[in-house]
């Protein structure tokens, strides 16, 4: 046996790397529970700090919004300095910020808190995706790795109204964020003695145009995405968007002259690295939205309490990890292409039968709509993770991690801003009973729990009346975002059978 082949197998069976797996599970979950998690505390939320609809939005996804804008640049950097010292330090400002959000007094302050916690929450992502890359040299193990990576990512979301339901059935909202400080204590203690330390050895200057561009470039055209679902086209949408175009078109250009790329731009020529990002991205499109707004829907239009919310989308967070685990058997089994389609076509059944709800359904209904979702999500998500991954050379783990963390972050973003856009900008049509003010009118059209504020003031009668069509306007907003996502999830399905043809997961030991 010659030296290399021993050091591969001496990497295979390094000690403790499962143990290190668990730490990069825990941080890679919190990340995705806090993407979700306020989607029960939103009624809350909406009561104390009188947030107007648009306001709302953002505090519902600003956080993957700079989470998408800087994945790209913290997962370059990680390469750079240090994954590990990245990741503790991330960890750090991730437990600091979350006070800030615990604590927040108004809806501007709540918006900024929510972006810095974004901010914090970059540094993280691509950091964990990177060290598995390190940790497991044999294929077939980093398979099961980002397996249960995968199934962490995708089960985040879905966990997050379980732990926001169990917290608000006993403290005030601000508890769904306090709850990240012991995690973080225990990822940075733990992290310190199991992780290895890893980086590109050779990884050039960090290029700070290229982080600005990218952040500009995101953040610009979300917003701009958002604002016309909303409010329709407008000057200021418009704008945004030719700013944020004119800076993603930058910075791609500018990747392919610097000599140390923030991203190898150049992946994207590879037909099925395209469709597992594309993939990627909507496979969590699907399910954030789904959890995010299903939570107001179990609220606000069935009166459940935010512990029973939770326990019904527990489900999803089921399947996915299940799929998540046996994704890369199934993968090798049959076919990538079989895995990716058929699981986004599952997500897609899964929001195709929102058209369904109604205030009477029940349970077990939503159940099953969910844990087929959950199925679908987690089988997408991981073996187009392990696509993604095992395509570039290690040195390049961080940047083609953050390609995939991009994909989910903005997919998060997307769920939340496109299909809320959808919901809300229905919603807001609803008929107003006579005689009700005009001033509580526009209240009631910000938000469902704006209409559940405004009611109070009102002759129970005529506030029983305003209520019940703002709920009815909630409910048919949420079917139409059910079928628009459905609809685009199983196009996605269709085109990733195409785009993922021949595409196959490694076999064997990998040399380090």
């Amino acid at each position: 046996m010659n030296g290399t082949d021993l050091k591969a197998r001496e990497a295979v069976r390094a000690p403790g790397r499962w143990l290190a797996l668990a730490v990069l599970v825990l941080a890679v979950l919190l990340v995705a529970v806090d993407a979700t998690v306020l989607g029960l505390a939103t009624p809350y939320l909406s009561e104390d700090l009188q947030p107007s609809g648009t306001q709302l939005l953002w505090i519902g996804d600003v956080y993957s919004f700079v989470i998408a804008g800087l994945l790209i640049s913290m997962g370059s950097l990680g390469d750079r300095i240090g994954r590990k010292k990245l990741l503790l330090v991330g960890a750090v400002a991730f437990g600091a910020v979350s006070v800030l959000n615990a604590y927040a007094t108004s809806p501007e302050a709540m918006i900024v808190a929510r972006a810095l916690l974004g901010v914090a929450g970059a540094t993280l992502m691509p950091s964990t995706l990177a060290l598995i890359r390190n940790l497991f040299h044999d294929p077939k193990e980093r398979s099961i790795a980002v397996g249960i990576w995968g199934a962490a990512a995708s089960a985040g979301a879905a966990v997050g109204p379980v732990v926001g339901g169990v917290l608000l059935e006993h403290f005030w909202w601000g508890s769904v964020f306090l709850i990240n400080l012991p995690v973080m204590a225990v990822l940075v203690l733990v992290g310190i003695k199991l992780l290895p330390e890893s980086r590109n050895p050779d990884p050039g200057p960090w290029d700070l145009i290229s982080v600005a561009l990218s952040l500009i470039g995101m953040v610009a055209v979300v917003y701009a995405i958002k604002e016309t679902a909303v409010h329709g086209p407008s000057l200021a949408s418009a704008g945004s968007a030719v700013i944020g175009i004119s800076a993603l078109i930058w910075f791609v250009r500018r990747q392919l002259t610097l000599p140390s790329p923030l991203l190898n731009v150049r992946l994207f020529h590879n037909r099925g690295f395209s469709g597992a990002v594309l993939a990627d991205l909507l496979t969590i499109l699907g399910l954030s939205g789904l959890v995010f707004f299903l939570s107001q829907f179990l609220q606000l239009v069935q009166g459940r309490s935010p512990l029973e919310a939770g326990l019904i989308e527990l489900p999803a967070a089921v399947g996915a990890v299940g799929s998540g685990l046996l994704a890369g058997h199934l993968a090798r089994r049959a076919s990538v292409r079989g895995a990716v389609s058929g699981g986004l076509a599952a997500v897609g059944l899964a929001l195709g039968s929102c058209v369904l709800l109604t205030a009477e359904t029940g349970p077990l209904a939503m159940g099953f709509a969910l844990f087929l979702g959950g199925l679908g999500a987690g089988l997408a998500f991981t073996v187009t993770a392990d696509v993604i991954l095992s395509s570039v050379p290690k040195e390049e783990a961080g940047a083609a991690s953050a390609v995939s963390e991009t994909a989910y972050e903005l997919g998060a973003a997307l769920g939340i801003a496109l299909l809320g856009s959808v919901v809300t900008g229905v919603y807001r049509n609803f008929t107003v009973p006579e005689g009700v003010p005009a001033e509580v009118a526009a209240e009631a059209r910000d938000s469902l729990g704006g209409a559940a504020q405004a009611v109070q003031g009102l002759p129970q009668e005529q506030g029983a009346a305003l209520l019940s069509s703002a709920r009815d306007a909630f409910a048919d907003g949420f079917h139409v975002a059910g079928a628009v996502g459905s609809a685009v999830l199983l196009l996605t399905a269709l085109a990733s059978w195409f785009l993922l043809k021949g595409q196959k997961l490694e076999d064997g030991v990998e040399h380090p």
